[in-house]
């Protein structure tokens, strides 16, 4: 049954998930977010039927004083449980970057309603602060790991970091957060040449895979359709590969489609809101680390925060605002149709 007081929108879809970016920096410059390397740009200029020069940056690095302070986002998450939403992420940028994450993991967690704690993370930093985390509370944990092999890991993410990602994967499950999720997005020309590897990585790891469509959110702008490899064609060269049996979830929110793998306890699950969107089950809000709430990923527009939680406003009056900015979520992206405007900022700005 829905709580009176739920987080609803106009078509009925009720919010369970609140995605909190805790800040928009980040240590890593990847070509599907923040493709500032020559090698990105090299990828790019032969694909761009008209490149850009220079290149559109859209992202800029908020200031320390915009950045929602911990006490700040546990108000915000407060409220936000307090309207029915029991599952939280944390994002970035790259969380890790934000001093004492250990905090705020412990005081969200104390946040009654709140079932689900987990933090996305690119994995560099992750050994020295593994282990305070999970003390802390920290639940699950997802990694970025787009590719296996050393030279194209540091091509796609501009950093020489994969043994760091694997050592902190295999720490993580140590640890005993479970489930652990790697994601992997697959850029035509250059890893989907991986994709079997990948699979096997995660058949061999015990790890739940996640392989997502290329999106419209780098900071360039250099996104091409030609470059998404669609979610159908990266399942049809898995079953080719392995053994895949579907896994059925009784969660409509869900955005992976998901098989298992060769009757292991690994997973494979395919993320394509380009080819397939899942618009019509989305539950999810996004909290920006200057304080702005996002009703899709891909949103044109966002509603400030920060007035209601430095003295402006409150509880009752920011649970009214959540409500009616939450009625007039969008009823779905507009990727591929004509009238597509990319999101106002980057991924790194939005959090994941």
């Amino acid at each position: 049954m829905t709580r009176p007081e739920a987080l609803i929108d106009s078509h009925g879809r009720v919010m369970r998930d609140l995605r909190v970016s805790v800040t928009d920096r980040c240590n890593f410059r990847c070509m599907y977010c923040l493709p500032e390397t020559e090698a990105a740009h090299n990828f790019y200029r032969g694909r761009w039927a008209q490149m850009p020069s220079p290149a559109p940056i859209l992202h800029q690095w908020q200031p320390k004083s915009a950045i929602l302070s911990y006490e700040e986002i546990e108000r915000i998450v407060r409220v936000a449980a307090g309207l029915g939403i029991d599952k939280i992420r944390l994002t970035g940028g790259e969380p890790l970057l934000r001093r004492d994450l250990p905090k705020l993991v412990e005081r969200i967690s104390a946040v009654s309603g709140i079932k689900d704690l987990a933090l996305t993370t690119n994995g560099f930093l992750f050994p020295q602060l593994g282990k305070a985390l999970a003390e802390a509370g920290l639940q699950r944990i997802s990694f970025s790991l787009d590719s296996l092999d050393k030279g194209n890991f540091k091509k796609i993410t501009g950093r020489d970091g994969l043994e760091e990602v694997i050592a902190s994967i295999r720490l993580a499950k140590d640890l005993g957060l479970a489930p652990v999720k790697v994601n992997a997005v697959i850029i035509r020309g250059m890893n989907d040449h991986e994709i079997e590897p990948l699979a096997q990585f995660a058949r061999d790891q015990d790890l739940i895979l996640r392989f997502i469509e290329f999106m419209p959110l780098d900071s360039a702008r250099a996104w091409l359709k030609e470059l998404v490899v669609p979610g159908q064609e990266i399942l049809s060269r898995l079953q080719k590969c392995f053994q895949l049996e579907a896994v059925q979830s009784a969660n409509l929110s869900e955005t992976a489609k998901r098989w298992r793998i060769d009757g292991s306890r690994s997973e494979i699950g395919i993320i394509a809101p380009v080819s397939e969107p899942f618009c019509g089950h989305c539950n999810r809000l996004r909290l920006t680390a200057d304080g702005k709430i996002r009703t899709c990923l891909f949103s044109v527009t966002e509603h400030d925060l920060r007035p209601f939680v430095r003295g402006e406003g409150s509880d009752a009056e920011m649970e009214e605002f959540l409500r009616a900015v939450v009625w007039k979520k969008e009823p779905r992206h507009r990727i591929g149709e004509p009238d597509f405007v990319p999101a106002s900022r980057s991924m790194s700005c939005i959090g994941g």
